[in-house]
């Protein structure tokens, strides 16, 4: 990693520039730097550090997706394997999933950021730290960024990885609708001089939480706030009248570590891309921490997005691939966004939302819908429309444990590099993919057991399967090669 410390920077030129080095901008700048991709990364932190906890793990399909490049194991190995889908406190369990992860990982952010530093770090990727971009101006073949300390770079394009505020997204002049916040919450890391209500209380607006830190001597808080709208930063005085507010008394709250506000405000950007300036993560959707899902699709975002932009900036690809990535992403945001807003409802404490509730509860606890809920909070029902087809086609490829001439192979092992897999399981060399070869891996294979995805359940095994470097499927054979050369010239354009 190069670390541009200077202060007073003349014009750099990178093909790609990420403004934020969040998840999200972390995430995407591994994928384009795995393609051979010139990016460089703008970040406002001078390092990693991160105040606070904010998200709390990894859901099955972002664990699937590190392991897709190689380095589940560097998270897994540092945080708590455990079921942590639920969906608004009803747990769902994902251990009967057919997934190599069917369960989720709880694991601090600041700690995520780390490891995603440190792998990115092995990375050939630039680093602008302690600044941030403060102005941009698109043309036909580029974009000119301004940087907080003066400097000015030039990037083929930009991508806004900078948040819910983001400043790339308003520059840009995409729309931000959605739903105004209708409940307020505090959130804090503190000491208390008494013993406090430990667990879930809730309340007319929504849950109240006090649950141990890692530490044992400090507390992790979530409180409904008695009043909306304040969008000044929180103080300890706003801390100690919620917990009166909820509790009756303030448990000597003392020396917060992190103190936060959020609401249940939910936004999406009318477009995840301007011309050549794009969106991922908070900066495209934002909505209530409830369920987990913030860092997750962010993460999920940027490697959709990654390997093709990488194409279009190498010219492999028409322009028009990036169009696919809001096709595809866009309804992946809205998704969430409902989901988070119905959890919001339902976790108010007054006596027509607990009817509500005890009945979902029932709900949730038949097998159907609660592989239903279990999947999409996981997001390993994740499911882009490629069109008729196969039940393969689009949804993640599950990772088979294949025979190949070279000896057992995993399919997410043939990912790592972020290229295309060609996985031809009939007879060796069926299918000629000669004009595709410097663009797609191919490997002959062989697998005998069950075909299953979540939800779903059993599918017919396919002769051959065109595997994106996301991991989803964009091509399934079922003994010919009727569409093979129209999705290779889609997604892998020779």
């Amino acid at each position: 990693m190069h670390n541009e410390s200077g202060r007073s920077v003349a014009m750099n030129n990178h093909a790609v520039l990420i403004a934020g080095g969040g998840p999200t901008g972390l995430m995407l700048a591994a994928e384009l730097a795995l393609a051979g991709i010139d990016v460089a990364v703008v970040e406002r932190r001078v390092n990693q550090e991160l105040p606070g906890s904010r998200a709390g793990g990894l859901h099955a399909r972002t664990i699937e997706v590190f392991d897709q490049r190689g380095v589940a194991e560097r998270f897994l190995s540092q945080g708590q394997i455990m079921q942590v889908a639920g969906f608004s406190f009803i747990p769902l369990d994902i251990s009967d999933f057919p997934t190599r992860h069917n369960y989720g990982l709880a694991l601090r952010q600041a700690r995520i950021e780390r490891i995603m530093a440190e792998w990115v770090a092995e990375l050939p990727v630039t680093f602008y730290r302690g600044r941030e971009v403060t102005g941009f101006a698109q043309d036909d073949i580029g974009v000119d960024v301004e940087l907080s300390d003066g400097a000015s770079l030039r990037a083929t394009y930009l991508v806004g990885c900078d948040g819910g505020r983001s400043l790339i997204r308003k520059m840009a002049g995409i729309e931000f609708p959605g739903w105004d916040a209708s409940t307020s919450f505090l959130i804090a890391e503190v000491e208390m001089t008494e013993e406090p209500a430990w667990g879930i209380r809730r309340g007319e607006k929504g849950v109240n939480a006090i649950g141990k830190l890692d530490d044992g001597k400090r507390a992790s808080v979530v409180l409904v706030e008695p009043q909306v709208g304040n969008r000044i930063e929180p103080t300890l005085d706003d801390l100690r009248a919620a917990l009166i507010a909820v509790y009756g008394t303030d448990f000597g709250v003392r020396n917060p570590t992190w103190l936060s506000r959020f609401s249940d405000l939910a936004r999406q950007a009318a477009s995840y891309r301007e011309r050549r300036v794009l969106l991922a993560g908070d900066a495209a959707h934002v909505h209530a921490p409830t369920g987990g899902q913030g860092l997750n699709i962010g993460v999920q975002d940027a490697v959709n997005l990654g390997w093709k932009l990488a194409q279009v900036v190498k010219g492999i690809s028409p322009e028009t691939l990036l169009d696919t990535y809001h096709a595809e992403r866009y309804p992946i945001g809205a998704r969430v966004l409902r989901l988070t807003m119905a959890q919001i409802a339902l976790g108010r404490g007054d006596d027509r939302t607990e009817a509500l509730r005890e009945n979902m509860v029932e709900l949730l606890k038949m097998e159907q819908p609660r592989k239903q809920y279990a999947a999409m909070m996981s997001g390993l029902d994740v499911h882009y429309d490629l069109g008729a087809g196969h039940p393969l086609l689009g949804r993640r490829m599950p990772d088979l444990e294949l025979s190949t001439e070279s000896g057992p192979k995993r399919v997410f092992s043939l990912l790592h590099e972020a290229r295309p897999v060609f996985l031809n399981l009939g007879e060796p060399g069926a299918f000629d993919i000669t004009p595709w070869v410097e663009q797609v891996r191919r490997i002959d294979a062989r697998y005998t057991g069950a075909w299953e995805l979540p939800v779903f359940g059993a599918v017919a095994a396919p002769s051959a399967v065109l595997v994106r470097p996301d991991g989803h499927v964009a091509w399934v054979g079922d003994g010919t090669d009727s569409g093979l050369r129209d999705a290779l010239t889609q997604w892998c354009r020779a």
